[in-house]
């Protein structure tokens, strides 16, 4: 790395892009960009977009440019792969931070670091303090202004001589963006990196950069010294275009004719004057084209009169092209869902309804579909997630979802339909986090399509209206609809073309959506009351009599929901925890690690505990059930377990106790969880047993297998003021221990300064 500096030009600029062009499919992203950073600091600035994003993909190889010149102290990258580009001297930090949640901060810097350049991990640690006291907590465990110091380390660990940042304060707190600023003028003082920073935060940008770029309609409109552009209120409005849409085509070659439109006016279904609105009636709607928006627009660049028009790589017909008059409003990235908190439902909620699916084999259903529901004077945005490559007369066309990929949109459109589909469900599920003012969403598809839309279905908080037609939705749907409110409804023929049956089918569910997306406003977000916290409980059959008597005693005080524990149960309580729609939880019966660790029926899946590590709720949890694995009939007990303990609950569940051994495991895992959460917590162990079989003359006594189990949480448990552990001698299901649980929770809440706890 020395060597390389050393061999660098003093008059060469460190980085100088001429007439680059790069395209989405037929979509023009960027149009020309002509720019250069001599040294120092560069910020990057303008509306969603308007192409920044995509000049970073640009940079780095990770999009193709079709015409134009990077170049990188003189020498060409355009038709290097992205990890040439990094050996190069180019460090890279994507929007949206990237970490391996499971890896350690540490882990994180070891595994960048490259070995005899100027930055090492000892180095970064003097650099950011605040990451030497989080060395050893996982990347989920970080805030965002922590995560964005690690993914700027880890690319500082690279020696970079450029420093691309995307978006670092997105979805920050103020207080944290604040923090990211003063690292980034720290880096700037030390003068070691040039930085290219492109920034949604006026304030960031102007306070860090010597100039600031203005991005429009993908080109650079102009570049201003950064005082100048921070001290002009009036001047930022006129050249980002604060307060107006974000489709709208904007000139900007002179800024004082530029000036702030209000919000056009809304038709009677809630569609802008500027949709192409398509008629209502029972035939097939008219096929209207997608075309991309003026910004990205190729037709629309050449009307301009710029004679170094280029065609796009995708040809269109003359018949698209007199087909497609006016364009739909094209599609941005709104403010996070999530950013440093969950936002609660009350605020995600919206009117807006999403139809969602594949435009270019069942366009005609979701047409129908779309005008149904805004035919009942609902604002409806349908959502393209094909995966052909096709044109989309959708308002989201399939490759701006695709953007939302960790790995881009190369990363979904690879020509092998299994991995596409698989992809495009992932983008699907990063873009709609992002998205705010949801009413509700409908698809209706076949097997694929439904493995499309299913998993950022399941995504939305509980209570917002989902609707899944689909012709799998007469068989075993679990695996769509998981911990969700998804309603299934099986579409009796196949979703492909409309006939008697299909209509009236499609028709329904359509009505069922618009209905539930217009009462859904009327309904409390907690309970009747209102002022009741909600209180989430698992129970199973033998810790009934413990959380009946939890229950009896809280109901004045918390809006008790009891989640029974086959496996969903959990799933569905974290579920809830995650949407921001429970206060805090008493998770006695923790059963479904025994079946998701043994094989049984009933399991929980590996992010058990994770929706309280990542909301920091006051988590008041036990060892309910761990005694037992479920199977179903008797003949279904896999033959390994062949010589166990069994008790027949009823023809179809076979329940076997499990071992020291096997405890033991269970208990070094649930520890391991434990010792993740950050929020308060008090964990129970009943020593007199973990169930109402595990009790004095019950067939699933053992207390040397139960022991076995509480010592292994013992011995790993790590106290902190937070978290505390208390082992008592009773049964679960004892009232001693019903009194001990539900005065964990009261010392939580006089923690919290909370008054309930006088009460219980």
């Amino acid at each position: 790395m020395p060597e390389r500096r050393r061999s660098r030009k003093p008059a060469d600029a460190v980085l100088q892009i001429r007439d680059l062009h790069v395209f989405y499919g037929s979509s023009h992203a960027l149009q020309g960009v002509d720019f250069t950073l001599e040294h120092g600091v560069q910020a990057i600035v303008g509306r969603n977009g308007m192409g920044k994003t995509t000049l970073c993909n640009a940079i780095m190889g990770l999009v193709p440019a079709s015409r134009g010149s990077i170049r990188f102290h003189g020498d060409e990258l355009t038709k290097l792969p992205p990890h040439r580009i990094a050996t190069h001297g180019i460090g890279y930090t994507p929007q949206g931070r990237r970490l391996w949640p499971s890896l350690t901060v540490d882990e994180h810097m070891r595994l960048s670091d490259r070995g005899g350049s100027t930055w090492t991990v000892e180095r970064v640690y003097d650099t950011f303090p605040r990451l030497a006291e989080r060395k050893n907590n996982g990347g989920g465990q970080l805030s965002g202004g922590e995560q964005q110091m690690v993914a700027i380390a880890r690319a500082l660990l690279q020696d970079p001589e450029l420093l691309v940042l995307d978006e670092p304060t997105e979805g920050l707190a103020p207080v944290i963006v604040q923090q990211v600023e003063d690292m980034l003028a720290q880096l700037s003082e030390e003068g070691d990196v040039s930085i290219l920073l492109i920034e949604q935060n006026i304030g960031v940008a102007t306070a860090i950069a010597e100039n600031v770029a203005i991005m429009v309609n993908g080109r650079i409109n102009r570049v201003l010294p950064a005082g100048q552009l921070a001290n002009d209120r009036t001047l930022q409005e006129r050249l980002l275009g604060v307060g107006r849409h974000s489709h709208e085509d904007v000139d900007l070659t002179s800024f004082d004719e530029v000036a702030v439109t209000p919000e056009p006016e809304r038709d009677e279904v809630g569609t802008s004057p500027d949709v192409v609105s398509l008629p209502l009636q029972e035939s097939e709607p008219q096929r209207v084209l997608y075309v991309p928006p003026t910004r990205w627009s190729n037709a629309a660049w050449r009307e301009r009169g710029d004679e170094n028009a280029i065609e796009s790589p995708v040809q269109t017909s003359a018949k698209d092209k007199d087909t497609a008059a006016r364009s739909r409003p094209f599609d941005v990235k709104p403010e996070p869902m999530y950013a440093e908190a969950l936002t609660p439902l009350s605020q995600l909620r919206g009117q807006e309804v999403l139809v969602v699916g594949t435009f270019d084999t069942k366009g005609a259903e979701l047409r129908y579909i779309r005008d149904r529901i805004a035919s009942q004077g609902l604002r409806v945005r349908t959502i393209d997630l094909a995966t052909s490559g096709k044109a989309s007369s959708a308002d989201v066309p399939p490759h701006m979802i695709a953007t939302y990929h960790r790995g881009g949109a190369s990363a979904v459109f690879t020509g092998d339909r299994g991995g596409s589909v698989r992809a495009m469900a992932m983008a699907f599920e990063a873009w709609i986090q992002r998205q705010q003012g949801i009413g509700g969403i409908i698809s209706a598809a076949g097997s694929g399509g439904t493995a499309l839309a299913t998993p950022a279905m399941r995504r939305l908080p509980v209570g917002i209206p989902k609707v899944m037609i689909s012709t799998v939705a007469s068989g075993d749907v679990g695996q769509y609809v998981g911990p969700s409110d998804i309603m299934m409804m099986y579409s009796v023929t196949d979703v492909q073309g409309l006939n008697r049956i299909s209509k009236q089918v499609l028709a329904n569910g359509a009505n069922a959506l618009a209905g539930m997306v217009k009462q859904s406003k009327n309904l409390p977000q907690q309970s009747e009351d209102h002022d009741l916290p909600g209180l989430g409980l698992t129970m199973f059959g033998v810790t009934t009599t413990a959380v009946s008597q939890i229950t009896a005693r809280l109901k004045s005080h918390y809006d008790c929901l009891v989640f029974h524990a086959t496996g969903v149960g959990g799933r569905s309580m974290e579920k809830l925890v995650d949407s921001g729609m429970l206060s805090a939880a008493i998770d006695l019966t923790t059963t479904e690690i025994c079946d998701m660790m043994m094989g049984g029926v009933f399991a929980a899946d590996e992010d058990r505990f994770g929706a309280f590590i990542r909301t920091r709720i006051p988590y008041v949890g036990s060892v309910g059930a761990l005694d037992m694995v479920n199977f179903g009939a008797p003949e279904t007990v896999p033959p390994k377990y062949k010589g166990r303990i069994f008790v027949e609950h009823n023809p179809q569940v076979t329940l076997m106790r499990t071992t020291a051994e096997e405890n033991r495991r269970m208990g070094e895992w649930i520890v391991e969880r434990l010792n993740k959460m950050e929020g308060p917590v008090r964990f129970l162990i009943p020593e007199g047993g973990v169930s109402a079989l595990d009790a004095p003359g019950q067939p699933f006594y053992d207390p040397e297998a139960d022991r076995a189990l509480f010592d292994a949480i013992t011995s790993g448990f790590k106290e902190t003021g937070n978290r505390r552990l208390l082992r008592l001698p009773q049964n679960i299901n004892d009232p001693a221990f019903t009194d001990a649980v539900i005065a964990a929770l009261a010392e939580i809440d006089s923690y919290l300064g909370r008054e309930r706890h006088a009460a219980l």
